[in-house]
């Protein structure tokens, strides 16, 4: 019977006479299994920890979150996904076929820079004004416009200035409500297309000249000297008035008029005065010039 020899490699029994030993007479060493079972391990065996991180990374790249005041637009392959915006919450995207943007659906406000402007009366005056603005349709802000921001930013300062320069300086300062009303509406209908709701415009600040300044400044100092001035004879005219109607009656009444200068000398003995100086009564007057 010919001998059998061990393998220590692969722990297989081998005939000694050389030939190849059927499976019969082959023998599995237990450590050949617990090399196989390291074997396997190596090269990813599916529920191993490669599989696990596979797996994480794979939901990190597919899933995505949009907070309540967003929304996302995805594109497919350079198209536009089905189902337009989506959000907010969870949603998926297919990794390497899928990319979005994020929109906000808030209100922003921005100031637009002080602008140079030519009134109608040719007056060189500089306004600065406050946009508040939101995007009412995400999908149309992403497509129909590079970036809905700037350009909101630029016509904003174009518009301010074509509708300040229909008007007049005294306009200008007296109807700020009803200008920026009409910023409001102007802006709001151009940026319609964009997906964009202009809410509100206030005109914040109109700076004139040093010299305008002080030319308005004499004019409105001269205009209440003047009408100082009329308020004045006005008060003359009706006290002149007054007296006449008093000199009337008193020519009609004597006791009238001695009722005056008695009245006279009492107003005069209140004022706790040392010296009293009498005045020589009318009567005796008119009786002197008669003789």
């Amino acid at each position: 019977m010919a001998a059998v020899a061990q393998s220590s490699d692969t722990g297989v029994a081998v005939s000694r006479s050389g030939k190849s030993p059927s499976l019969s007479h082959c023998t599995l060493h237990p450590a050949s299994a617990s090399h196989g079972h390291r074997t396997a391990a190596r090269r990813g065996v599916p529920g191993g920890p490669a599989d696990a991180l596979f797996t994480g990374l794979s939901l990190c790249f597919t899933i995505k979150v949009v907070q309540e005041y967003e929304r996302a637009i995805i594109f497919r392959l350079g198209r536009l996904a089905p189902g337009g915006a989506q959000g907010p919450g969870l949603f998926f995207i297919l990794p390497c076929l899928d990319n979005f943007r994020g929109v906000d659906l808030r209100v922003v406000s921005f100031d637009v820079a002080p602008q140079e402007i030519l009134t109608k009366d040719l007056v060189t005056i500089s306004v600065d004004a406050v946009v508040f603005y939101r995007i009412f349709e995400p999908t149309i802000s992403v497509t129909n416009v590079e970036n809905s921001s700037s350009s909101t930013h630029l016509l904003a300062a174009t518009t301010l200035r074509t509708v300040l320069g229909q008007y007049n300086l005294s306009d200008i300062l007296a109807q700020r409500e009803t200008i920026a009303h009409l910023m409001q509406s102007s802006l709001d209908e151009a940026t319609d297309a964009w997906g964009v709701k202009v809410e509100r415009v206030e005109v914040k600040d109109v700076r004139l000249p040093m010299e305008l300044q002080r030319a308005m400044a004499a004019e409105a100092e001269a205009s209440r000297e003047a009408k100082a001035k009329v308020i004045a004879a006005e008060g003359e005219m009706k006290a002149s008035r007054a007296l006449k109607e008093a000199a009337d009656v008193m020519a009609e009444s004597p006791n009238a008029l001695q009722l005056r200068y008695l009245q006279t000398l009492n107003t005069i003995s209140a004022e706790k005065n040392t010296t009293i100086i009498f005045p020589v009564p009318i009567d005796v007057i008119s009786g002197l010039m008669k003789k």
